[in-house]
């Protein structure tokens, strides 16, 4: 009896030793994390995909919707109104027609729309990147921005990621669902640089808002500049980002004299077209007085 309980034992253990091992038992790889691109490279990943739709068309004609209100937070009257404009995007010379209610259309007007200058921002093509001139202009027609380049790229014969030097360094990144938002500092001349947010789609990189330091300048009793700070909404349009809207408030520095809490200034960008030609005349000021029977609408 024993001798049969000694052999089921040894056989027993026997058919345990030969079970085949469950791959449960062994280690799986190691997952290896991506590491996501550096602030420097994502900041500059970002400027360079919205670069790459530039430059824009020849041509944009939009409505500005511009609206105010006081400190009390009543409609500011005298500073809202609306303009069909017609611009040319190389040195932004443009045409604007003020908009009253009905059909009346006002005096043939040369704007030459700028953000950081002593009239209304755009156009809904601006380069958001870049910098604020180093003293703002007192009449558009005095001076004319330099156009960006344009024709077709050299051939590739060799390809070398360089940064190059930022105007401004990241302090915070942050994925807030669909986006991620990039906090930015200039490194050098704050009322040049004056980005401060973006707001960039997770996938595409593709700027969807930007926050900027600006100035919102009145000349109706006396002459008032107001540092503000703009939210600026852009839009897809013909394959490219364009402003839709922005939103101004007052900040608030030292010694400053403020439009108040309460103070907004809104600007809307409607009816934002991309015509293949358009007039010369249009963008000669001289010309308008000839031209008045053949004013756009």
């Amino acid at each position: 009896m024993r001798t049969t309980l000694v052999a089921a034992l040894v056989l027993l253990g026997i058919l345990i030793a030969v079970q085949p091992t469950h791959a449960t038992t062994r280690p799986g790889p190691t997952a290896t994390p991506i590491a996501l691109p550096s602030p420097d490279k994502l900041l500059y990943n970002i400027r360079r995909q919205f670069r790459s739709h530039r430059p824009p068309p020849p041509y944009v004609t939009y409505t500005l919707i511009r609206k105010q209100t006081l400190d009390d937070g009543y409609p500011d009257l005298v500073n809202s109104y609306t303009y069909h404009i017609w611009c040319r995007t190389s040195d932004r010379a443009a045409l604007g027609r003020r908009v009253y209610r009905g059909s009346s259309r006002g005096t043939l007007e040369f704007l030459r729309p700028s953000f950081n200058e002593p009239w209304d921002p755009g156009p809904p093509t601006a380069d958001l990147f870049e910098p604020a001139p180093v003293h703002p202009h007192t009449n558009p027609r005095e001076f004319v921005p330099t156009p960006e380049p344009t024709g077709s790229l050299p051939p590739v014969i060799a390809s070398v990621t360089v940064l190059g030097e930022f105007d401004y360094r990241v302090v915070r990144v942050a994925n807030e669902g669909d986006q991620i938002h990039v906090s930015i500092l200039p490194r050098r001349d704050p009322d040049r640089n004056r980005l401060r947010e973006l707001y960039v789609d997770a996938k595409t990189l593709e700027l969807q808002k930007v926050v900027a330091t600006d100035k919102l300048y009145e000349e109706d009793s006396g002459h008032h500049v107001y540092p503000m700070l703009f939210t600026v909404t852009l839009g897809w349009l013909n394959n490219m980002p364009v402003v839709t809207h922005i939103h101004g408030t007052p900040t608030y520095q030292a010694d400053a004299d403020y439009l108040g809490v309460d103070a907004t200034v809104d600007y809307d960008f409607t009816n934002i077209a991309f015509p293949a030609t358009l007039p010369d005349w249009y963008f000669d000021p001289r010309s308008y007085a000839q031209n008045t029977d053949n004013a756009p609408l």
